[in-house]
This record gives structure tokens, C-alpha cells and sequence, in this order.
């Protein structure tokens, strides 16, 4: 065996292992935006802005695209094909440039998003009375976070003319409710979100792992074409 299709061998193994490992974070990723789906169906009628389910798209479409992009890559890597090993180079850095954008992007207008989704919620708030499942959703996510309105209980006194519904009471619901809870729905669940999802970690794996594959995906192919070279 040549040197250089020693190379080839040696690059194709690695690129085969850290596309497998891309391929395992992928089901990582989509497993968890499942779970979290099923978690949250009481309350699935709420906006997509609600942190939850923006967090549990998020990772089913994240999740599908890198199972998808890794089985790709792996695929391209046995095969040895250039065009599947091109293709897999040009997703994957459509994918790094597409994630450091959405980085910037809540990183530099953070506030102007929580904005708008805190008023795409209270929005829906406007129509608990008139649509029943929506009330349900409402209603199941203050027990389950404990909380009360967007921001906080206030949020109510506008859309119920100063009354509360009974899912922010404290304890049993019953009609003459002494204590309620004062935290905003958002803030809740974007804390106890934070305490079983790390973003930081995992982004920081996750990229690397991606800049790994994008290496020895360019170095393959440029192995594949050395040695299509020296049979010509």
C-alpha cells in the first residue's frame, strides 16, 4: 500500500469516527426536542415564543439537520466519493455560518427578542376566555412553573378586568384565593430551562466537532484527488 493511500485510509477512519460522533449528537439533540415536546403537550396551544417550545423546536430542527449532515458525511467517508464529500463541506459550513449568525444575532438584539415574544404571548393572552384550548395551555402552565402572567401576575388585571385566573393561586384553586404567585411564566420557565439545558458546553462541543469534521472532510477530498491524479 502507497503512502498517500495510507493517508487516505488513516483521514478516511478519523472522518468516518467524528461523523458518526456528529451523527450520535444529532439523536443527542433530537431526542431531547422530542422529550421536550411530549413534556410540554398541556400546554402546546401557548405561542412558539414561549421559551419551552422555542427551545424544543429549536433542537428537533437542529437535531434532524446534524443527523442528517452526519450520516452524509459518514456516507461520503465509506464511499469515498467526491461529490458526497463536496456536498457534506458546503452543508456544513452553510450550517457553522447559519449558527454564528443566530448567535450574533440573540447576542446583539437579546432584548429586542425577548420583546416581541413576551408580546406575541400576551397577545394570547387576550383570548383565554374565547378559545377554550388556549385557556387550558394557560391554565397548565402556571401550575406546572408555578407562575402567573408573562412578566407577572399584573399581566392579567388588562385582560380579565383585575381579576386572576385561578391557575396562579398558591395551593388549592379555590374562589376566594389568599396568596398567588408573583414570578412571570417567561422568567420561570427560561430559569428551569437553564438548569437542564446548557447551551454553553454543548455549543462549544458541538462546534468543535464540526470544524473537525469540515477539516478532514476538505483534507479527503483533497487526498481522493491526489490519488485520481496519480492513476491518470
Amino acid at each position: 500500500m502507497s503512502v498517500s493511500r495510507r493517508c487516505l485510509c488513516c483521514v478516511k477512519y478519523l472522518m468516518f469516527v467524528f461523523n458518526l460522533i456528529f451523527w450520535l449528537g444529532g439523536c443527542g439533540l433530537f431526542g431531547v426536542g422530542v422529550w421536550l415536546s411530549f413534556k410540554q403537550a398541556d400546554f402546546s396551544s401557548l405561542p412558539l415564543s414561549f421559551p419551552s417550545l422555542s427551545a424544543a423546536n429549536v433542537l428537533l430542527v437542529a437535531g434532524g439537520i446534524t443527523m442528517v449532515t452526519g450520516f452524509l458525511g459518514c456516507l461520503g467517508a465509506l464511499k469515498e466519493q467526491r461529490c458526497l464529500l463536496f456536498t457534506f463541506f458546503v452543508i456544513l459550513v452553510i450550517l457553522i455560518l447559519t449558527e454564528i449568525t443566530l448567535v450574533l444575532i440573540l447576542y446583539y438584539l437579546h432584548d429586542q427578542v425577548e420583546l416581541h415574544a413576551k408580546g406575541d404571548l400576551k397577545d394570547g393572552m387576550k383570548k383565554y376566555y374565547s378559545e377554550r384550548e388556549l385557556q387550558k395551555s394557560w391554565d397548565n402552565v402556571q401550575k406546572m412553573f408555578k407562575c402567573c402572567g408573562v412578566n407577572n401576575k399584573t399581566d392579567w388585571y388588562e385582560v380579565l378586568n383585575g381579576t386572576l385566573p385561578l391557575s396562579c393561586c398558591i395551593g388549592a384553586e379555590k374562589e376566594m384565593c389568599k396568596v398567588w404567585n408573583e414570578q412571570g411564566c417567561y422568567e420561570r420557565a427560561k430559569t428551569l430551562l437553564g438548569k437542564h439545558i446548557h447551551p454553553i458546553p454543548v455549543g462549544v462541543c458541538i462546534g468543535i466537532v464540526q470544524i473537525l469534521a469540515l477539516v478532514f472532510s476538505m483534507q479527503m477530498y483533497c487526498q481522493i484527488l491526489h490519488a485520481e491524479k496519480n492513476l491518470d
